[in-house]
């Protein structure tokens, strides 16, 4: 079963099987039929990628509706520590925190419902990923939860001292203040 369940309601990972040989090898990173078959059924419209370097800082972030977003995130390159946040508020997780290492050796991927804040830290020199959106970027619609919001308490695995930060991520609420329609 290429799905493992996360323990948070509608968060789990995908682990697509890799075939190894002396060329190389070769998965299918994304099967429309191998996640409809799971009830995965997504129309995804919006492919993003970055690249970064060690000790980026990305997040927390979060689409409010009508523009919410459903995200399948996987590293093309280098190791990034993916961290979610349950937002929905009628979740028996909301509030949770979950964490994975992504990797382009692992080739996990992460699929994020809606109502869930997303970011990551490079624990690599470098790392590239790619995610897939069901839904199209609004700016309008952007929200997002502090970083370092104590009641969340995240090991980024970042000595802070090494963290690089937007000027726009340092802004941001803590969840409790943030703004929340989920």
């Amino acid at each position: 079963m290429p799905f493992v369940q996360t323990g948070i309601p509608d968060l789990v990972i995908y682990e697509p099987s890799v075939f190894n040989d002396d060329r190389g090898y070769f998965f299918e990173s994304f099967s429309s039929r191998t996640f409809e078959a799971e009830g995965y059924n997504r129309p995804w419209v919006q492919d993003n990628q970055a690249r970064s370097t060690y000790g980026v800082i990305r997040g927390l972030h979060y689409q409010h509706e009508p523009h919410a977003q459903t995200k399948l995130i996987r590293a093309l390159e280098g190791s990034i520590l993916d961290v979610v946040v349950d937002m929905r508020k009628s979740s028996p997780t909301y509030g949770k925190v979950f964490t994975i290492e992504l990797t382009a050796a692992n080739k996990l991927q992460l699929l994020v419902p809606k109502g869930f804040a997303h970011g990551y830290s490079v624990l690599s020199e470098t790392a590239e990923i790619l995610y897939k959106c069901d839904n199209l970027y609004s700016k309008e619609s952007e929200g997002g939860i502090r970083f370092d919001d104590p009641a969340l308490n995240i090991d980024w695995r970042i000595p802070m001292d090494k963290a690089v930060l937007s000027p726009k991520d340092v802004e941001l609420p803590v969840l409790a203040q943030a703004l929340n329609y989920f």
